[in-house]
């Protein structure tokens, strides 16, 4: 185990009175070892849930420990501070970054993710973001890393025919989020009267929508959201576009699940 401490204890034996007595023996020194890291072969498959994907270079395993292991804490925290109650959340995630050939991260994506939780998958990003790793070898490299968050409570999962149903034409509300300052309008009071607005947002305020994201959703009683959360492999997710999505999704009026924690998936602007 690396970092492990070998600590050698010395006994006496105890004899007659005529046995001289033994020589002080001096403290030992403790000793450390540590196992040195094997590198994957070429033709095996990822080790140590670390999966390198090589494009025109490649990342060594030892660079990416040595770059995520100043925030293994941090990425756990992400989960633990903002799970609460919700003992049914819970999942997969996976980050990917992208790296020049100069040692800078250039994207970290949220490849995958079934967590549906974007507080969670926002803070994961952060810290993924605050990473820093060596040079490839050989050029621009890229790699993912799974992240498996535990859930103690087992909610219903829907397939893809019970989500359509349950979503339908909602799913188009996510484009207003390309302006979350529509979204942020607050919706006039039962007597007509229009509450004070929110200071507007500063112009340009405009966000690219992403392509070919995976909405996850865990319904509960009376079919409303609980939990929203996102992924997509082939584009970057803007914080401002997914923080305006949950807001739209999480007032969704799906199917009831009666009594239960339902959990689905759905996909956003699939090509």
């Amino acid at each position: 185990m690396r970092g492990s401490t070998v600590v050698v204890v010395l006994v006496a034996a105890c004899g007659g009175s005529s046995t001289p007595p033994p020589k002080k023996v001096e403290p030992q020194p403790l000793q450390r070892t540590r196992i040195p890291i094997e590198e994957p072969d070429e033709d095996e498959g990822p080790q140590d849930g670390v999966q390198i994907v090589s494009t025109k270079g490649h990342m060594e395993q030892s660079a990416i420990e040595a770059g995520i292991a100043p925030h293994t804490q941090a990425l756990s925290d992400c989960y633990m501070s903002r799970v609460g109650k919700r003992k049914w959340l819970g999942g997969r995630v996976s980050l990917h970054w992208e790296i020049n050939k100069a040692g800078e991260v250039t994207s970290v994506k949220l490849a995958e993710s079934d967590l549906g939780a974007w507080p969670v998958e926002k803070c994961l990003l952060e810290v993924a973001r605050g990473a820093t790793f060596g040079k490839p070898v050989s050029g621009d490299a890229d790699f993912s890393i799974p992240l498996d968050f535990s859930a103690k409570g087992h909610p219903m999962s829907w397939d893809e025919d019970q989500a359509l149903r349950a979503v339908g034409g909602q799913l188009a509300s996510l484009d207003e989020c390309a302006d979350p300052s529509k979204v942020d309008k607050q919706p006039p009071k039962k007597n007509g009267k229009q509450p004070k607005a929110k200071k507007a947002p500063p112009p340009g305020g405009k966000v690219a929508l992403p392509d070919d994201v995976t909405v996850t959703v865990y319904v509960g009683p009376g079919g409303k959201a609980q939990s929203v959360g996102f992924a997509s492999s082939a584009s970057e997710i803007a914080d401002g576009w997914a923080d305006c999505a949950e807001k739209v999704a999480m007032g969704w009026r799906l199917t009831d699940p009666k009594g239960h924690v339902a959990k689905l998936a759905i996909r956003y602007r699939a090509h």
